[in-house]
Order: C-alpha cells, then structure tokens, then sequence
C-alpha cells in the first residue's frame, strides 16, 4: 500500500489507535441500523464492536484517499490529452491552411494557363482564317492569270493598254513584273517573256531608248 496514502489515513484518524482491519466490520455499522456513522459509533455496544467501527473507517478512509489520488491521476492524464490533443488539432489547422493555400494558387495558376491558352488559340484561329483568306485570294488571282486569255501576243498586248507615255509604261512592266514573276504563285514564266517582248516593242515606239 502507498506511503503517502497511510500517512493520509493516519493522520486523518487522531482517535484510531492500536486496531485491525476487519473486514465484516460493514456488517456491524448495518447492524446498528444508524444512518451516519457518528451515530454508528455512539450506539456500539462494546469496546470491540467500536475498535471494528475505526478499523472499517479507517479502511474506507484509506480507500477514499486513493481513489482521491487515482481521480487526481486520471485528472493529470486527462490534462495531458487534452494539452496533446489541442496541439495536435493546432498542427492539423495549419496543414489544412497551408493546403488551402496551395489549392488557392494552384487554381489561380489554372485559371492563368488558362487565360493563356484561350489567348493562344483565339491567335491561333485568326491567323488560320487569314491564311485562308490569303489563300483563296492567291487561288483566284492564279486562276484570272492562267486564264488562255493571255496566250498569244496581241492579248499580252492589252496588259498594257492605256499606257501613253514612258513613265506609264515603266510603271505598268514593273506591276506585271510582280505579278507574273515565277518566284510568285501565280508566277508564269513563259508570260515573263513576253510581257518583255511586248515592253521592248513599246519602248521602241516611244523611242526613249534603252532603260537602265
């Protein structure tokens, strides 16, 4: 039995003296009937009966004075949980913060790409439509100058018609020039030649002599 608790017991019990724990000593305070202990103890009958009464009181006394101890122990216990619980819950509310957080940028970057990428596209799909624009215009301008209007030398003729002076004429070769060189899409070079043909007869009759 624990030091600390007799010392307890004894020091509780001035009156207790030289006894033994008995341990029907219950029965006699049953016996008498009584409903407090005082009246218990003035109603024994004999020396015996009231040495059983102190040795009983004094086991309930001993009994009384560590389950106190345990409570306090459990007690004690308990803080400590509760102290480990708290930090416990203090260390998961900062996990789940920090979480929350990271979720929070991670959208944020999301939303950002995303942003991005809708920008890139909508880039992406009008260059499309104005590669397609670009291209069906090269499409119609080939088709117009492979067209067998331009086949022989009298119809190359009318690529150049209005042109009245040298400074037109200059103008309007360099025009076909771009138009049909072969570099182009609608480039012919069999229209090159006698585009140069045609051009070196109506310098000729403007007589303005060799260009440089």
């Amino acid at each position: 039995m624990d030091e600390e608790i007799l010392e307890t017991a004894y020091a509780n019990e001035d009156m207790l003296g030289d006894t033994i724990i008995i341990e029907d000593s219950k029965d006699i305070i049953e016996d008498t009937k009584a409903e407090t202990l005082e009246e218990a103890l003035e109603g024994a009958a004999s020396a015996e009966e009231l040495n059983q009464l102190k040795a009983w009181l004094f086991k309930e006394n001993v009994r009384i004075i560590s389950a106190a101890k345990e409570l306090e122990q459990m007690q004690e216990q308990f803080r400590e949980e509760k102290e480990q619980f708290q930090e416990e819950m203090k260390a998961l509310n900062r996990k789940m913060a920090a979480e929350r957080q990271r979720l929070k940028d991670d959208n944020l970057f999301f939303e950002k790409k995303m942003e991005i990428l809708k920008g890139g596209f909508a880039e992406l799909d009008m260059d499309r439509r104005r590669l397609e624009k670009e291209w069906a215009r090269l499409e119609a301008q080939k088709e117009v100058m492979q067209r067998p209007v331009y086949g022989s030398a009298g119809e190359v003729s009318d690529l150049f018609r209005g042109v009245k002076n040298p400074l037109a004429l200059k103008k309007r070769y360099k025009d076909l020039i771009k138009i049909f060189h072969p570099d182009n899409v609608a480039g012919d070079k069999e229209m090159i030649q006698k585009i140069n043909i045609e051009y070196e007869n109506l310098r000729h009759d403007f007589n303005i002599g060799k260009w440089a």
